[in-house]
């Protein structure tokens, strides 16, 4: 993965009115953490930070930091994590990683796909991507922003694997080597989709015949219980009936 290069600086309004203050002020707060230092408060110029993603195939970004008048000015850091806004979809927040270039690391790379299937160009299947990003372990400079599968030559019925997956040179996908990341599959029919939803309903019958047969249970013990009531009992219910 190459490196870009991010200005940021030291932060010192930490409280969440100071935050408000700093993105009213085109800033966006910031935090780096990892290695043998404590975590650091930082900030970023809005701008700066956005164009950044927008250039970017995925937000898995390497960045060389220049944190301007700080002790240690220069960081190799991995992006770990960006919050959006939930409706504009601006950025609120940034959590970088601070790694070594000798020391491997391990982060989730998005998986895309190329091409049109022949699955689905002639034979009328649908592209099932079943996997969306997979664990992979590196060095820094060896990550990939992110997986491309080429799924041209995919037929119907056929499935691409993890350990089928291309990734560059030096670079290790981590999990099970069997699972699924994308297939070709034949459309359900009408007929299908329909058996497929009566086995659900079935299922929920039963489980709901199974429930008010528990409830119903109760009375009989409790009948049985009755009919065994004390020998003592029954014969001082018989006296009583013998006053009256």
């Amino acid at each position: 993965m190459k490196s870009v290069p991010l200005t940021a600086f030291p932060r010192t309004l930490a409280r969440r009115s100071g935050v408000k203050k700093l993105r009213a002020s085109g800033r966006v707060p910031a935090v780096i953490y990892g290695g043998q230092n404590k975590a650091e408060n930082l900030e970023l110029n809005a701008t700066e930070i956005k164009d950044l993603i927008h250039r970017s195939a995925s937000e898995n970004l390497l960045v060389d930091l220049s944190v301007q008048n700080a002790e240690r000015p220069k960081r190799l850091a991995l992006v770990q994590e960006i919050q959006h806004h939930p409706l504009n979809g601006e950025v609120l927040h940034v959590d970088f990683h601070e790694v070594s270039e000798t020391e491997k690391v391990t982060i989730m790379v998005p998986v895309e796909t190329a091409g049109e299937a022949v699955g689905v160009k002639t034979g009328g299947g649908v592209l099932e991507h079943v996997l969306f990003k997979v664990k992979v372990r590196a060095l820094p400079r060896d990550l990939p922003e992110q997986i491309v599968i080429d799924v041209t030559n995919l037929e119907v019925g056929k499935t691409i694997h993890l350990g089928e997956i291309p990734v560059p040179p030096n670079v290790e996908v981590l999990g099970d080597k069997n699972i699924p990341v994308v297939s070709v599959a034949l459309p359900r029919t009408e007929e299908e989709e329909a058996a497929a939803a009566e086995a659900g309903v079935a299922a929920g019958e039963v489980e709901m015949i199974k429930e008010k047969k528990e409830e119903g249970e109760e009375a009989p013990k409790a009948a049985a219980k009755a009919e065994k009531a004390p020998a003592g009992e029954k014969a001082g219910e018989k006296a009583a009936e013998k006053k009256k």
